[in-house]
């Protein structure tokens, strides 16, 4: 028996760190047709605002003296990818992250192939730690393509130039690419609460569309909840109530108060759901 056991151990050539490797992971994900759309729908956003603020004029046409971020989209470049983050930050960039993540391990399963990775074998917990990283990576590649392009095509449409700041004031093109990145890496920091949601729902079904749809519904709901003002308070507990304290970055002076208390929001929402999908999937029974 003891025999028999060091055998099982020390199975030739198998090395459980080395199983489903992150490469060969990332490679079948980005072969995947809707990581290529997902890409195309994001790279074409800001042609379209390009078109749609060309038909419609440069947007200085606020309500009374007010002045907000779509009226200096078109000042510089830098403008215009800011813009573009404010205006996909609360729903568009909610889908790629709830698609690469919760579409990840239920798709797997959908296919009738989890099973068969397992058996492999690669063990559960190499598995979910290989697609949540690529998912992940993925999500950020998504939140990262958006500005670049949207950086690309304002600046061959209203010329490089620093960030115009909608209260007065602006910032040079060097200290409003830092600041960009701050937002960037912010926005991707607030979606992990979506993730989260995702990944542990991917964990939980066979169904890829119910893993994702449930991650954006259960996103919704929270925004939902955060316009209902009778809460009072208790909207502050909410990931979404946070989600556009990146806004305080593109200021003269920034204010990070708001951006902190909002990282730590959903950093913690995040841990305890990828938690619940790793403790749960480590006991679940495996039959697709």
């Amino acid at each position: 028996m003891s025999t028999l056991t060091e055998r099982t151990e020390v199975a030739s050539g198998y090395r459980a760190g080395r199983t489903l490797p992150l490469r060969v992971e990332l490679v079948r994900q980005l072969k995947r047709r809707r990581t290529l759309v997902m890409g195309g729908i994001l790279a074409a956003l800001p042609f379209v605002l390009v078109v749609a603020f060309a038909i419609g004029g440069d947007g200085d046409g606020g309500s009374g003296n007010r002045i907000n971020l779509m009226d200096t989209a078109t000042a510089s470049g830098a403008n215009f990818a800011a813009v573009n983050l404010f205006v996909s930050a609360g729903f568009l960039l909610v889908i790629p992250v709830a698609l690469f993540c919760g579409d990840t391990v239920a798709s797997e399963a959908g296919w009738s192939s989890l099973r068969y990775l397992l058996a492999a074998p690669v063990p559960r917990a190499r598995l979910l730690w290989s697609k949540l990283v690529v998912g992940l990576g993925l999500s950020l590649a998504a939140m990262v393509l958006l500005p670049v392009v949207a950086l690309a095509v304002g600046t061959a449409a209203y010329g490089w130039g620093p960030l115009q700041i909608p209260t007065g004031g602006s910032l040079d093109t060097g200290t409003a690419a830092q600041r960009l990145v701050v937002v960037v890496a912010y926005v991707f920091v607030s979606q992990l609460v979506t993730a989260g949601l995702a990944f542990w729902l991917s964990t939980k079904t066979d169904a890829p569309l119910g893993a994702v749809g449930g991650a954006v519904g259960l996103t919704i709901v929270g925004s939902v909840l955060d316009a209902v003002t009778a809460l009072g308070d208790w909207r502050h507990f909410l990931p979404a109530h946070w989600q556009f304290a990146w806004a305080d970055a593109v200021q003269a002076r920034p204010e990070w108060s708001g951006m902190i208390q909002g990282t730590a929001i959903s950093v913690t929402y995040a841990l305890v759901l990828f938690a619940l999908a790793f403790r749960g999937f480590a006991r679940k029974d495996i039959v697709s």
